[in-house]
């Protein structure tokens, strides 16, 4: 029998107005499911669940009242512990903040309370951000839900384990180096990088770096829809989410148009010339890119030139870095993860001359994609990430296919290769590699493109549905109930 919990967050919207399913019994069935297999995984690190009952109980009195109700009305939500909930702590996965309980929300969580939604509790991340693996010395790892002892990826990794189970129908991320996309492509889910303004935030302390974003994560296409169109919109907290004097081009963005997939010309990339992809994710990647190719007008192999990315990246992150979290490392470096400190310290290294430089290739390879776009290209795929999974006891991978990695993020080149030119990129779950872990296509459009985005990803998920390879992967949530606690593996409760 399917369980509430189990249903789109589109279902359970459309049943919640029509009075044929209560926010409260949705509520029950979400904390049924986060007690049932949440030991397994460890994706929800701290639950509302108080005044989640009062906002549901809210929610409900405002249905049978007949109120007008907002497109997340009713619907628990999981939150990423890097943004700010009022009354709710918010740890950003440091010990330095394990006690700190917000006064206010960030602006994307009122955002989304003031559509609806109820903040159920909070999903699982790395120290600040900083690390495609999820795990802290605040609450521990998360485990992959389809193998537990392997990562989730991140650092969005607790919200895309909390919809793999269906904890949450909806859930919010956040992408530098591909921390909405990483977990996606793992964890089996969507998970949506935004061109950088289109959801507001003022955590972003360099606030004219496109860089980090805030996103949507979704079991699928019409879920993501619906919690972006409650994410976007025009902040003056956020210098890059400048309009028109006067007019919001963000919120009420057209973002369910179909698409026909057979009139688009289609780039494809194992590595964008220079991404560490492994041999395994090529030859998953290349079959999915042969069961694709009907559905396209055209598919050529290409991409735009991405010379010197990883340089201008390193740089450009470690900025970031330094401007958010060099008073910690001087002052209490033991309190501080092994990540934070060696961007800190890498961001200390760089001179003016050295971040000028970066900016200047990262305008380089910009104007490079726009010409790449120009010449007539509609998307570009690629897998989602480089490797399959590993086991999340590893801080990151060191090698791939026997080489060395750069540095612990030079695995995450795929993600970054769209990070640095602002354009807007999926990851979409198309089955399982070769060792039966999720595999994930990311889709990335032109500039400004993001409608654009989600509407091919939506006529792809549409084409493969019902295919038994290429469809939507689901964890085994009877094995997840009868698993050991993730808690008792060893190294659970650390940095590195």
């Amino acid at each position: 029998m399917t369980e509430a919990c189990d249903l789109s967050a589109v279902a359970l919207r459309r049943m919640i107005g029509q009075k044929k399913l209560s926010p409260v019994e949705l509520l029950d069935s979400c904390l049924k499911r986060i007690g049932a297999v949440n030991h397994a995984v460890n994706a929800m690190v701290a639950l509302d669940e108080e005044r989640a009952r009062g906002a549901a109980k809210a929610a409900e009195t405002a249905v049978m009242r007949g109120d007008k109700l907002g497109p997340l009305h009713g619907l628990p939500l999981g939150i990423k512990d890097l943004d700010d909930t009022e009354g709710l702590v918010t740890t950003f996965g440091s010990p330095i903040f394990k006690d700190n309980v917000p006064a206010k929300d960030s602006t994307m969580v009122a955002d989304l309370r003031a559509a609806g939604g109820i903040v159920l509790g909070k999903t699982n991340t790395p120290e600040f951000g900083a690390g495609a693996n999820t795990r802290n010395a605040v609450y521990g790892a998360t485990g992959n839900p389809f193998d537990p002892s392997k990562s989730a990826a991140g650092s969005s990794g607790g919200s895309g384990v909390a919809l793999a189970c269906s904890m949450v129908p909806l859930a919010s991320g956040s992408d530098t180096g591909g921390s909405l996309r990483n977990p996606a492509a793992f964890n089996g889910i969507v998970g949506f990088r935004p061109s950088p303004g289109v959801v507001p935030q003022e955590r972003r302390l360099l606030g004219w770096s496109g860089l980090p974003v805030l996103g949507p994560m979704a079991r699928n296409m019409a879920d993501l829809a619906l919690l972006f169109s409650a994410m976007a919109a025009d902040h003056g907290v956020d210098p890059l989410a400048y309009t028109l004097p006067g007019k919001d081009v963000r919120r009420g963005m057209p973002l369910n148009e179909a698409v026909d997939l057979s009139a688009l010309r289609v780039a494809a990339t194992p590595d964008f010339g220079f991404a560490p992809t492994e041999k395994h994710i090529r030859d998953v990647f290349a079959e999915r890119v042969a069961a694709l190719t009907p559905l396209f007008g055209s598919v050529e192999d290409g991409h735009p030139d991405c010379t010197d990315a990883d340089e201008s990246f390193a740089i450009l992150r470690a900025l970031n870095f330094l401007a958010a979290h060099e008073e910690k490392v001087r002052v209490r470096p033991q309190d501080v993860g092994p990540n934070v400190r060696a961007n800190v310290e890498e961001g200390l290294g760089y001179s003016a001359k050295d971040v000028a430089r970066a900016s200047v290739i990262q305008t380089r390879i910009y104007r490079a994609w726009q010409s790449f776009f120009a010449g007539g290209v509609d998307v570009i795929i690629a897998p989602a990430i480089t490797l399959s999974p590993r086991p999340w006891s590893e801080l990151y991978p060191a090698e791939i296919d026997g080489k060395p990695t750069k540095n612990y993020f030079h695995w995450l080149a795929l993600a970054y290769a769209v990070t640095l030119p602002g354009h807007p990129a999926i990851s979409l779950p198309l089955g399982v590699d070769h060792a039966g872990m999720p595999f994930g296509l990311q889709i990335v459009g032109p500039r400004g493109g993001d409608a654009k985005v989600l509407a091919v990803a939506a006529a792809i998920e549409a084409a493969v549905e019902g295919d038994a390879t290429l469809a939507r992967p689901v964890p085994d949530l009877a094995r997840l109930r009868a698993a050991r606690p993730i808690s008792e593996m060893p190294g659970f409760l650390s940095f590195d």
